[in-house]
């Protein structure tokens, strides 16, 4: 993977929300954007939940075209920062793939949860067309969607089976990982949400950490042998950064 379609690859995975942007139906012509968050589903394609009610809802279903914005982060010089625009066509997930991406969704917002009981809320996936990364002064990079995004060799069931065995059977684990990595836990419980070949993700509070792997994983052996190590303070001096 070239290094520009890695360093995109990878803001995605390591940011819970962007700034949606649709074409408006109310103001015909114009881009309406606000914030919102999102997951990978297992290609890799941002998927968002929105209510039937949303104005965004309504924009999509007149014209599916749309992005999605996801900056590296705030303060200091805005324009050093990595960021990555994802142009789209919307869809609304099938009852059928609505399952996996639902169980992750909620892992990483639970609050969602109780979304359902006072709007209908739809899953949409975003379908990239074009990916814009720039990675800082004078990196500016379009990329092929086909080139930048990464399936995940964990997603469904067994990304859902391996966070319930490690909440259930090792949060001891999960506590030294972040004591190694710095995580202030303020007497909070860490607990896992997710894993992908390059990362496992926990959730402190509402905040959501990627804790990125040495090396790339992509079998459950490879995940137990990598798990194991982590609790290691060694494994920190050699990890990659996320």
């Amino acid at each position: 993977m070239h290094q520009a379609a890695r360093d995109a690859q990878q803001l995605l995975c390591s940011r819970q929300y962007g700034i949606l942007s649709s074409l408006s139906v109310k103001v015909r012509g114009y881009p309406l954007g606000s914030v919102t968050p999102y997951v990978l589903d297992g290609d890799g394609n941002p998927v968002i939940l929105i209510s039937d009610i949303a104005q965004h809802t309504a924009n999509l279903q007149d014209d599916p075209r749309c992005s999605l914005t996801v900056v590296e982060g705030a303060g200091g010089e805005i324009q050093a920062h990595g960021r990555v625009c994802v142009m789209a066509d919307a869809e609304p997930l099938s009852e059928h793939g609505v399952s996996a991406v639902a169980a992750r969704y909620l892992r990483f917002y639970p609050e969602a949860e109780t979304y359902f009981t006072a709007h209908d809320f739809r899953f949409w996936r975003l379908l990239p067309v074009r990916i814009r990364y720039i990675g800082g002064f004078g990196r500016i990079h379009w990329l092929d969607p086909d080139d930048t995004l990464k399936a995940n060799p964990f997603s469904g069931p067994a990304e859902t089976a391996a966070c319930v065995h490690m909440n259930e059977d090792h949060a001891d684990a999960l506590q030294r990982y972040c004591e190694f990595a710095g995580i202030a836990l303020d007497e909070r419980s860490p607990v896992m949400v997710g894993v992908d070949s390059d990362a496992l993700y926990l959730r402190v509070g509402l905040d959501i950490h990627r804790l990125s792997f040495r090396r790339s994983v992509l079998t459950n052996d490879r995940l137990r042998e990598e798990t194991i190590a982590m609790c290691k303070p060694d494994y920190w001096r050699t990890r990659r950064a996320a």
